[in-house]
C-alpha cells in the first residue's frame, strides 16, 4: 500500500468519525444547514492536503475544530453572507436529542442573539466541553477574553431564557 494511499484511508477515517460532530459545531456556528455543511467541506479541504502534518500533532482534533471556526469566520467577513437568515420552515429541534421542539428552538433563538464571538466561546466550552485555555488556543484568544465573553454570554442567555414573571394590574 502506498503513503498516498494510506494517508487517504486515514484521512477518510478521521472524517467519517467526527463529521457529525464538526457539523454540529458548524451548525451551532451559523444556524443553517447547508452553510454549516459548506463550512465543514471547507475545512475539511483545507485539512485534506496538510494531512500529514496535522495527524502528528498532539491534538488532531483542536486543529481541526480551529479550521472549522475559521472557516466560519472568513464566511461571516464575506458581505454576501452577513444578511442571511434561517430560511422559513427552519427545523432547529432536528439536531436538538433531549429538547422538545419549542425548547430547542428557543435556545437556538437565544444563541442567535448573542454576537458571534460570545456564541463562538459558548459553542466550544459548552458543546465541545473545552477549558478555557482550550478554548482560547482554539480562538487564538487570551484567557481572560475567553472568561469575559462566556461570562457576558451566559448571562446574556441566562436573561433571554429565564422565564419572566408575570406582572399584575
Amino acid at each position: 500500500m502506498g503513503d498516498r494511499t494510506r494517508r487517504d484511508e486515514d484521512f477518510l477515517e478521521f472524517v467519517q468519525a467526527r463529521r457529525d460532530r464538526l457539523f454540529r459545531t458548524a451548525f451551532l456556528l451559523c444556524g443553517d444547514r447547508a452553510w454549516a455543511e459548506d463550512i465543514v467541506q471547507t475545512a475539511l479541504a483545507k485539512l485534506y492536503p496538510r494531512w500529514e502534518r496535522v495527524q502528528r500533532l498532539d491534538s488532531v482534533d483542536a486543529y481541526v475544530r480551529r479550521t472549522v471556526v475559521n472557516a466560519h469566520l472568513d464566511d461571516v467577513r464575506r458581505a454576501w453572507r452577513r444578511d442571511r437568515s434561517l430560511p422559513e420552515g427552519h427545523d432547529v429541534a432536528a439536531g436538538s436529542p433531549g429538547l422538545s421542539v419549542e425548547d430547542a428552538d428557543e435556545l437556538w433563538t437565544a444563541l442567535r442573539a448573542l454576537p458571534p464571538g460570545q456564541r463562538r466561546v459558548v459553542v466550544l466550552r459548552h458543546y465541545w466541553g473545552l477549558s478555557v485555555e482550550e478554548t482560547a488556543a482554539d480562538l487564538g484568544i487570551s484567557v481572560g477574553t475567553v472568561k469575559s465573553q462566556t461570562s457576558f454570554a451566559l448571562a446574556r442567555l441566562r436573561g433571554l431564557l429565564e422565564p419572566q414573571p408575570i406582572r399584575g394590574n
